[in-house]
C-alpha cells in the first residue's frame, strides 16, 4: 500500500516557473497532497531550508497574486490532488481574513494551515473557513496540554496537523512508540497529518499506519535547491519526482 503524502513547497521558489514545474513533479510523483506555503519575510515555524527558500523567493519578486496563480494552474492541471495553503497571519490579515479565505476557495484550495493563526486567537479564520468551506487545519504539538486538545477538537477540524516535535522544521526527528501511540490515538479522532523532520522512505512507512497522511517539507525544499543549481528547472523536476516516488513507495 502506498502512503499518503502531503508534500511541502514554496511558491515562487527559486522562481515562479520552477516552483510551478516543482508542484508538477509533486503531483506526477504520486503526492496525495499538495502543501504551498506563500513565502513570508519572518517563517517563524520553518528550518533553515525553508527560511532561505522564502528569502529567495521574495527576493525574486513574488508577489500573493503570484502564489494564487500558481495554484490555480496546478489545480487545472492535476485536479485530483487537493492543495493545502500554507502561511503566516500578516500574509492572512493584511489581506483580510474574510477576502483571503474567499480568494482561497476561489482559487482552487481545500485547506488552509496558518500555524500563529491558532483557535481562539485566529482573527475569525476558522469562521470564515466554514463560511468558504475550507478546511481550516490548527497545528498541534505531542506536549499540548489534554484541556486545549479537547478545546480544538470540539471545532470539530477535518484535519489537524501534528508537528512531531517542538522547534522548527528541517532537522531529521526520532520516531518514538510514544509519538506513535499519540498520532495513532488522535487519528482516530480527526485526520492526522504528521510532519517535521520527515525526511526518508522508512519513517514514512513507520508513520503510516499511525496518521492518515504524512508531511514532508525541507527534505524536497532542500532538493529542489541542489537540483536548480546544478542543471535548472528540468533537473528539479525529474529530482523532485524521484523523490516523491521514493517517499510514497
Amino acid at each position: 500500500m502506498k502512503a499518503s503524502l502531503m508534500t511541502h513547497m514554496v511558491a515562487g521558489y527559486p522562481d515562479y516557473e520552477t516552483s510551478l514545474e516543482t508542484a508538477r513533479a509533486l503531483a506526477a510523483g504520486g503526492a496525495s497532497y499538495l502543501e504551498i506555503q506563500f513565502p513570508f519575510s519572518d517563517p517563524s515555524a520553518d528550518g533553515p531550508a525553508i527560511q532561505a527558500a522564502c528569502t529567495e523567493a521574495l527576493a525574486a519578486g513574488f508577489r500573493v497574486e503570484d502564489g494564487w496563480r500558481l495554484v490555480e494552474t496546478i489545480r487545472k492541471e492535476c485536479p485530483a490532488v487537493p492543495v493545502f495553503l500554507m502561511s503566516y497571519a500578516s500574509i492572512v490579515v493584511t489581506k483580510g481574513v474574510e477576502g483571503f479565505a474567499a480568494r482561497a476557495r476561489q482559487a482552487g484550495v481545500s485547506g488552509l494551515i496558518i500555524p500563529d493563526l491558532a483557535p481562539g486567537a485566529d482573527e475569525g479564520l476558522y469562521e470564515a473557513g466554514k463560511k468558504h468551506g475550507l478546511a481550516v487545519v490548527p497545528v498541534i504539538v505531542p506536549s499540548v496540554p489534554s484541556g486545549r486538545l479537547e478545546a480544538i477538537l470540539a471545532l470539530k477540524p477535518e484535519w489537524v496537523y501534528t508537528a512531531i516535535r517542538a522547534g522548527i522544521t528541517g532537522t531529521h526527528t526520532t520516531l518514538t512508540p510514544e509519538l506513535k501511540a499519540f498520532l495513532a490515538n488522535l487519528n482516530a479522532r480527526t485526520k492526522v497529518l504528521a510532519g517535521f523532520g520527515i525526511d526518508s522512505a522508512q519513517q514514512v512507512r513507520d508513520l503510516r499506519d499511525s496518521a492518515h497522511t504524512v508531511v514532508v517539507g525541507s527534505a524536497l525544499v532542500r532538493i529542489v535547491a541542489e537540483a536548480f543549481q546544478k542543471g535548472g528547472k528540468a533537473l528539479v523536476g525529474r529530482e523532485v519526482e524521484a523523490k516523491v516516488r521514493e517517499l510514497v513507495g
